[in-house]
């Protein structure tokens, strides 16, 4: 009897964790190319750190993929894919230029590891070919989405409540707006360069 008042009482919290989640969802328009939504800062607010690596490879002397993004605290691993010498630099993180960092340069199958703890846009650069650019953004929730071709994107499971959402483009200025998010909520973004 007591096992059976434990499990309904279990089945009933995580249906009402995800009674009281919602969706974010919207296009951004005006740019071409991907663009990241993310809720940004919760006053009071911290979020866990993921064990999950992702990988911001080089290939074909291009930063694979072109934009990452990943949550703060999140640890990138950076491979070398090609057969040539590559480095890793970033001048800022979020435009603060005392973050920026130099990983170095190695060769072909190696890897080398750095956790992002700050969040903004990450610039990557590659001192060895100088046509090589990508981006890490940094969004300082787990709440966040990289749009398709056509500009829509969908942000899952955000908890119900108030917050800022902010658009970011490479080369363009952030925009942001409030949303309250109760069930399903739209959040559209006309960007320009």
């Amino acid at each position: 009897m007591k096992r059976n008042v434990l499990t309904v009482v279990a089945v009933l919290a995580v249906l009402s964790l995800v009674a009281s989640a919602g969706t974010i969802s919207g296009k951004v328009s005006g740019v071409s190319g991907e663009s990241v939504v993310y809720v940004d800062t919760i006053a009071g607010k911290t979020f866990n750190r993921t064990s999950e690596h992702p990988l911001m490879d080089q290939k074909g002397l291009q930063f694979t993929p072109h934009i990452l993004v990943v949550q703060q605290g999140t640890t990138v691993d950076f491979l070398n894919s090609d057969k040539v010498g590559h480095n890793v630099f970033w001048p800022s993180v979020g435009g603060n230029k005392s973050l920026g960092h130099n990983l170095g340069t190695w060769p072909q199958g190696e890897k080398r590891s750095f956790r992002f703890d700050t969040a903004g846009a990450v610039p990557l650069l590659c001192n060895v070919h100088p046509e090589m650019a990508g981006y890490i953004v940094v969004a300082p929730t787990p709440f966040f989405a990289k749009t398709d071709k056509s500009g829509e994107y969908k942000i899952d499971n955000v908890p119900d409540g108030s917050y800022t959402v902010v658009a970011w483009h490479e080369g363009t200025k952030n925009q942001s707006k409030p949303v309250t998010v109760s069930g399903d909520t739209k959040a559209d973004f006309a960007l320009s360069k």
